[in-house]
């Protein structure tokens, strides 16, 4: 019996432009964050953090709206979904499944106190030639030991080890 292949890798482009373009208050987190601070480790979905404001929450609904074909992930195919801005505000954390490839939306991260302080700590750098945030790797060892799955385990000993080997080099 052969192994199922992994899902293909999200169209970063495709789905961070239409939050760029909308002007949304996100930072990447999660698996492409990582590799962003030089991770090994594969990510088939794109993980964004962001500010719970309702300007903010306002701007992401439309966003999403853009980047089109949103289901939610592990959710029944007949589960009615209304994505608007009291939905968003009145949930928090939404795994979506897009054309574009899987996206979640995170409006709380267990081990980052709050979104400004995750925010202010993340760098500035480019994906898909967008201008985005991406967490510290700090926080995202922060965030890998709350979350503690075995995986969040062997990703945040490799985070470790790229953080020493960053002091190391300093």
């Amino acid at each position: 019996m052969t192994e199922p292949l992994p899902p293909r890798p999200p169209d970063l482009r495709r789905l961070l432009e239409p939050m760029v373009r909308n002007g949304v208050d996100f930072v990447v987190v999660g698996g492409m964050a990582g590799i962003a601070n030089g991770s090994s480790y594969p990510s088939y979905d794109l993980d964004l953090a962001y500010a719970r404001g309702k300007d903010n929450v306002a701007r992401l609904v439309r966003a999403l709206r853009e980047v089109g074909g949103l289901r939610l992930r592990g959710a029944p195919p007949d589960l009615e979904f209304e994505l608007d801005q009291r939905t968003i505000e009145n949930g928090s954390n939404f795994t979506f499944i897009t054309p574009h490839g899987d996206l979640d939306i995170l409006g709380e991260i267990d081990g980052i106190k709050d979104f400004e302080a995750l925010r202010k700590d993340a760098f500035e750098d480019e994906i898909g030639g967008l201008p985005v945030r991406i967490a510290s790797l700090d926080k995202l060892i922060a965030m890998k030991r709350a979350a503690n799955r075995p995986k969040d385990r062997n990703m945040l000993e490799e985070y470790i080890v790229i953080a020493d080997e960053r002091g190391k080099l300093s």
